[in-house]
This record gives C-alpha cells, structure tokens and sequence, in this order.
C-alpha cells in the first residue's frame, strides 16, 4: 500500500531591512519551494514596518505566507535557518537589523515547545508588524493556545509600531 503524505498548513512571517529587501524577500519565497514537500498557497501584501525592540536600524518589509508542507516543524524551521544562512545572514543579537528572517508562525493546530522552537509563535500576538499581514490572508484562523481568531488578536493588539502598505510586490 502506498503511503499518502500529509500536507499541512502553515503560517510563516517574512521580513527584511538590509540590501534590496523587496529583492530579499522574493528571493527567500523562491528558495522555500519545494515541489514535493513545501507549496505556496497564499501571499500577503508587503508592509513597511518601524523596527520593534532596537530602533535605530532601517524600516522593514514584512510579509505572511500560507503554505502547504509536509515537512515537520523542525524540518522547517531548519529549511528557514538554512534559507537565512545561505542569504547572508548572521545571528549578532535579539532584534538586530538582517537580510532576511523566517519565522514560523502556525503549523496547524499544533503546540510546540521544545528548547528552540515554540508553535505557536510566542511573541505574534504582540507584534502587529506580524499579525497585519498574517490577518490579511487568514483573519480567520484560529490561534491553537489563545483559542481566538487572528482577526481579534489584531484587534486587541497592544503594539502601536507604524505597519503601513508598501507597493513591493512578493509572487507566488
């Protein structure tokens, strides 16, 4: 009997403020392909966002993603990491400026909490530069531990940090 692979959604957070980072950030979606194991499904729009946590450092282009994987949550933060290597970047200190970051957002209704990977993604209800894009293309979906949609989660945001539209333009 054959085995069938299942192919969960997942919600990632892209962002980037060194270099071309409308550039960066297509480049990244492109190398997060993976014909047989990782698809894009959805795509927000890219959002110019203040930096959060150390500010003196350029603005950022963040976007979320929708995609279908049938890696497994450390499977694919590895692919993120080795995706952030491979683009130039190096991890110096929490917040600091970079070429471009990955990060995972949602995998299914999964919890995750081991040493360096927590599902959901601990801080995205505090960060609206995060939950702008990611309630643009799923409103809707609900947060596994909150147990409420991404919609309110937005709507109870604390964080007054500038998200705006931005004209860059990310493809499928």
């Amino acid at each position: 009997m054959p085995t069938v692979i299942q192919f969960e959604s997942v919600y990632l957070s892209l962002g980037s403020n060194l270099g071309n980072r409308e550039t960066n950030l297509n480049q990244a979606v492109r190398m997060l392909r993976d014909p047989d194991r990782v698809t894009v499904a959805r795509i927000s729009g890219c959002f110019e966002t203040e930096p959060v946590g150390y500010r003196d450092q350029p603005w950022f282009l963040n976007l979320a993603l929708e995609i279908r994987t049938s890696l497994t949550p450390r499977q694919l933060l590895d692919r993120c990491k080795g995706i952030e290597r491979s683009m130039g970047r190096v991890p110096t200190f929490q917040g600091a400026p970079r070429v471009i970051d990955l990060d995972v957002l949602l995998y299914g209704n999964r919890i995750v909490d081991d040493l360096d990977l927590t599902i959901p993604h601990p801080r995205m209800a505090q960060r609206r530069f995060v939950l702008e894009p990611l309630s643009e293309i799923a409103p809707d979906a609900i947060h596994p531990v909150l147990g409420i949609n991404l919609r309110s989660i937005l709507l109870a945001c604390p964080d007054s940090a500038t998200v705006r539209p931005h004209p860059a333009r990310v493809l499928i």
